[in-house]
């Protein structure tokens, strides 16, 4: 199973953003994206019910709570009087000329009993020690075109019945 992030993770590569171009006029160098407000940027209430956003508006929940994916969440929801005449509204909304309200989600934890999705298996057993190194080298590794290594590869002799 493909894992993109893997070198996201390794603690051999935290120094790489030191290599990315950090100029817009440098080669490579990606455009610099307008960064749209957060749910670390929402102020939850001590007793759950409400949120704070940046502007100051109350967002209210928005049933008890859900599971998305194998994660248990909670859901706020503002007001159309709150966010229609915002000031804020388009460092908060990606489409604030369609979208009404803003909604955020504060993600509390895995659901409890749930079983542990495949993907999760592979980036547990993927991060060990021994993975990496073994992960490493295949990394490095040529793979013929058909997914045979040069120990697997039979010859193939075609004979020529007279």
């Amino acid at each position: 199973m493909a894992d993109n992030l893997f070198r996201k993770r390794d603690p051999r590569f935290k120094d790489a953003e030191r290599h990315k171009p950090t100029r817009e006029d440098e080669p490579f160098a990606k455009p610099k994206r307008e960064l749209k407000f957060q749910p670390k940027d929402f102020q939850l209430a001590r007793d759950q019910s409400y949120a704070i956003c940046p502007a100051g508006q109350r967002l209210y929940r928005n049933g008890r709570e859900c599971h998305i994916g194998e994660f248990t969440a909670m859901k706020f929801r503002g007001t159309l009087s709150g966010c229609g005449a915002c000031a804020l509204r388009t460092q908060c909304l990606r489409h604030p000329e369609r979208t009404k309200v803003r909604q955020v989600t504060f993600f509390r934890g895995r659901t409890p009993g749930k079983p542990e999705k495949y993907l999760a298996k592979m980036k547990r057993k993927i991060d060990s020690d021994l993975s990496r190194y073994e992960y490493s080298r295949r990394l490095g590794t040529i793979e013929p075109v058909f997914g045979a290594t040069h120990s697997q590869a039979q010859p193939i002799h075609l004979a020529r019945q007279a």
